[in-house]
């Protein structure tokens, strides 16, 4: 049987585990959130500091393909009022630290950061740091879009620190852009790309998709030796997920313009071989890196980490979602906050905490959360010692034994590692580790298409 159309199920990309449509339904007590995030502060602050992921939702136009939480509008008069709600909240948690925070990593995601002017983004990262410590080896990153990045974005933000940014590319072919609602020039591209370089930038992330609607083999190509013109340091080449039950902009084309099983494969293998053929290394699920980016030096030494941000070189056990539908991560419970900017506003002028869903993690979840963790970030996952068993574990190893004759993996006495030839199928081997989606298999579908 081909190993594409068989293991290709829906399931989880696995941010976080449990994912979040296996979180607790019912609103998390704002106080034992607010005691979670003391204690992790606590906990680690001096150590490891914290990160922070801020959710600017804003755009101009909508790109049918998006999956994110956005707000479309051209009114930039609501910049101000959002970002002061946003500084609003981080005062909020303030107040739950009681200490002075060490920022570790910011990460400004979208919608659109760069849909604010340059202006008002300094005033909101001057508000976050603020009476706080940046750790010597920060990392400030944000996403933009290259039609709307200035020079005064660019040279701000790095003012304050940034020195990573990430672009949305997705397709330079004229016919995917237009489908997709996302249309930018190879020009406006490599302009935004020397400016950042000139100015001091020293990791630059391209974002691409494949699998999106009206791609070819030949489109992809032309698109990856376009980047690979740039040579950015970072690629993310992302699978489409089809959730049009979900982002109703998706509907804007159907399943008929989409490639599947191993035509959609093989575009990212056709994508992998360039990538390499041009210093590029594969970086866990659906990431590429030079050899002189961070990401590849912390996938060589064990250290990459993932959570709702994606894969990074830094670990902190706090991270603080601020913002609507932003989500945050004490590492013993998960917090997302309300994805309605009215909804969101009305929380923060209340002086209340926007948190409208969330997770208390259960000692299994600990464990498993390990385990998926490793296998994301490393293809393997062992189970030497007491803290790292529960009976979900041995299952998953009786659930494995397809794979291994599929010859996907290979298993030690107790371990487990994802051969490379079955790395499509990461997201498979995690789901076998998934007892809350083992033990109650969604009645609809929640998630896109593994492969």
């Amino acid at each position: 049987m081909n190993l594409i159309k068989k293991y290709n199920v829906a399931g989880p990309r696995y941010t976080s585990y449990p994912t979040v449509p296996y979180w607790d339904t019912e609103i998390p007590s704002l106080e034992k959130w607010k005691q979670s995030v003391k204690f992790t502060f606590d906990q680690t602050n001096a150590t490891d500091g914290i990160s922070i992921y801020i959710h600017l939702p804003f755009c101009e136009s909508l790109c049918t393909y998006c999956g994110c939480n956005t707000r479309i509008t051209v009114n930039h008069n609501v910049e101000p009022t959002y970002l002061q709600a946003v500084i609003n909240e981080w005062k909020i948690y303030r107040s739950i630290f009681k200490e002075i925070p060490r920022i570790k990593e910011i990460h400004l995601g979208g919608g659109t950061p760069t849909f604010f002017s340059s202006q008002n983004l300094r005033k909101l990262i001057e508000g976050i740091l603020a009476d706080t410590i940046v750790c010597e080896n920060a990392e400030f990153s944000f996403e933009a879009h290259p039609n709307n990045t200035t020079f005064e974005h660019l040279k701000a933000l790095h003012s304050l620190g940034f020195k990573r940014l990430s672009l949305g590319i997705q397709d330079f072919d004229p016919k995917v852009q237009e489908i997709v609602n996302r249309i930018q020039s190879f020009e406006s591209v490599q302009k935004v790309v020397n400016q950042a370089r000139a100015i001091g930038y020293t990791s630059i992330n391209f974002d691409l998709i494949y699998g999106l609607p009206l791609q070819t083999r030949k489109s992809v190509i032309n698109t990856i030796n376009k980047v690979n013109l740039l040579k950015p340091d970072r690629i993310a080449f992302y699978s489409y997920a089809h959730v049009p039950w979900i982002k109703p902009g998706q509907r804007k084309f159907t399943e008929f313009d989409l490639p599947v099983d191993e035509e959609k494969r093989a575009l990212y293998e056709i994508g992998k071989q360039k990538f390499s053929e041009n210093g590029y290394v594969e970086i866990g699920m659906d990431h590429f890196a030079l050899k002189s980016d961070t990401l590849y030096k912390a996938a060589e030494n064990e250290t990459l980490h993932r959570n709702f941000m994606g894969y990074t070189h830094s670990f902190t056990k706090l991270m603080i979602g601020l913002g609507v539908s932003s989500i945050s991560d004490t590492w013993y419970a998960f917090g997302q906050n309300e994805k309605k900017v009215e909804d969101y506003y009305e929380k923060i002028d209340n002086g209340v905490l926007p948190i409208v869903k969330g997770h208390f993690l259960t000692s299994e979840d600990l464990i498993l959360r390990r385990h998926i963790l490793n296998l994301m970030c490393k293809f393997k996952t062992d189970w030497k010692d007491e803290k790292s068993v529960c009976d979900s574990v041995y299952r998953a190893k009786e659930l494995l034994s397809e794979m291994e004759k599929d010859k996907l993996i290979e298993f030690g006495e107790k371990e487990i590692k994802i051969k490379r030839n079955g790395r499509p199928f990461l997201r498979n081997v995690c789901m076998v580790f998934d007892a809350r989606l083992l033990d109650n298999k969604p009645k609809s579908q929640l998630f896109s298409s593994v492969v």
